[in-house]
């Protein structure tokens, strides 16, 4: 749905037009998964996949909300009574964003809001960081908070972490937010120093594709937690802040020290190894060597099916699939335990890896994939 289109429901819904109407989107992590609430590298990028906001503000301390993808009149919910995790729907997203910036001391009195999204739910493309941003970056302009990028993708973060109770890191959010086009972003995410290396697949003549595998998943479930404690645990062991602080290099003598915490030692390695992927990645990109990422791709992937243990066996057959008709690499991408996989391919493979990819989901009685060209996109921005 267009700006125009939002706004022209919007107006159906408030009876007035908005004051404006914003967009953010989804993003495919390159590479770089489950190392953000270590401390550590990542590199996605913005699709151009995103959820679209109309929004007006209020002085009555009410917040409205409605969208387009639920059934029904808007949510009415006051803005006193906001409170974390105590709000199961999906109206916790742009709710805790509101919390949090009243929270933070920022003076929002209110809003009435419309929103439609064409990111993929439960796709590991982070529509739940669209959501948020998009709700952030409206109420910034329109209250003139002056909020820079990277703090509103802070304050979503708290949203998602505090108000929701999903224990995510801060890349989801910062790239929605600070991606530019034709661009993968290099994050630090312990101090959000970002760097935007040049990322034109076409000009190659590459492809990155998308398969959703169709198998959803939730960041607030139990599991995600779980590995985020076992990196805590693996880092106190340690004696470091995070395990972003164990170099490359030390990590053989860094999991000597862990003796028999073997799901600790798991955990660790795929964390202080994935960093050094990420790394690889920018140097191969800066250098021209594009194809050359392909191998480290799937090692992730091996990484994250082995170690980290939060792959299925549809990621694991989008991998296989490709790899055996010819891609240049692959490996899941997101929180895990369902979603979504990239391919990396010569754009003269596209047809065929997608065909195999059916055929294989069709042959292990699996639901039908969703298979799309990712291309870096624009960041979060105003449309209207």
């Amino acid at each position: 749905m267009g700006a125009q289109q939002v706004a022209e429901r919007f107006a159906e819904l408030y009876g007035a037009a908005p004051e404006g109407v914003w967009a953010a989107p989804g993003r495919v992590n390159l590479i770089g998964e489950h190392t953000d609430y270590n401390d550590g590298f990542v590199m996605p990028f913005a699709l151009p996949h995103r959820t679209t906001a109309a929004v007006s503000r209020r002085t009555d301390g009410i917040l409205r909300l409605h969208s387009a993808d639920v059934d029904g009149e808007p949510v009415e919910l006051r803005l006193d009574g906001l409170a974390p995790q105590t709000d199961t729907d999906w109206t916790a997203y742009p709710a805790g964003v509101v919390w949090a910036l009243r929270e933070a001391g920022h003076g929002v009195t209110g809003a009435d809001v419309h929103l439609s999204a064409t990111v993929p739910t439960g796709a590991g493309l982070s529509s739940s960081a669209a959501l948020e941003v998009v709700i952030a970056l409206a109420l910034n302009d329109l209250y003139g908070l002056g909020l820079q990028r990277w703090r509103l993708a802070r304050l979503c973060q708290r949203a998602e972490n505090v108000y929701v109770g999903a224990p995510t890191g801060i890349m989801d959010q910062t790239a929605s937010a600070c991606c530019q086009e034709g661009h993968a972003l290099f994050l630090d995410t312990r101090d959000l120093s970002q760097q935007q290396i040049p990322f034109d697949l076409a000009a190659e003549g590459l492809r990155l594709l998308v398969v959703d595998t169709q198998v959803k998943h939730a960041h607030s479930g139990g599991e995600y937690g779980k590995r985020r404690a076992g990196c805590e645990k693996g880092a106190a062991l340690l004696g470091v802040d995070a395990l972003r602080d164990i170099p490359y290099d030390g990590l053989d003598a860094a999991l000597a020290g862990l003796g028999d915490e073997e799901e600790v030692v798991r955990l660790v390695r795929h964390v202080v190894t994935e960093d050094h992927r990420v790394e690889r990645v920018v140097g191969l990109l800066r250098a021209g060597e594009t194809r050359a990422i392909g191998p480290v791709l799937t090692e992730g992937h091996a990484s994250l099916r082995d170690d980290f243990r939060i792959s299925c066996p549809e990621l694991d057959l989008v991998v296989d699939t490709a790899l055996a008709t010819g891609a240049l690499g692959a490996r899941m991408t997101g929180g895990g335990f369902g979603g979504s996989a990239i391919v990396l391919a010569e754009a003269t493979d596209v047809d065929t890896l997608t065909k195999a990819t059916e055929e294989a989901f069709a042959a292990a009685a699996f639901t039908p994939p969703r298979i799309f060209e990712a291309v870096p996109s624009a960041g979060a921005r105003r449309l209207a």
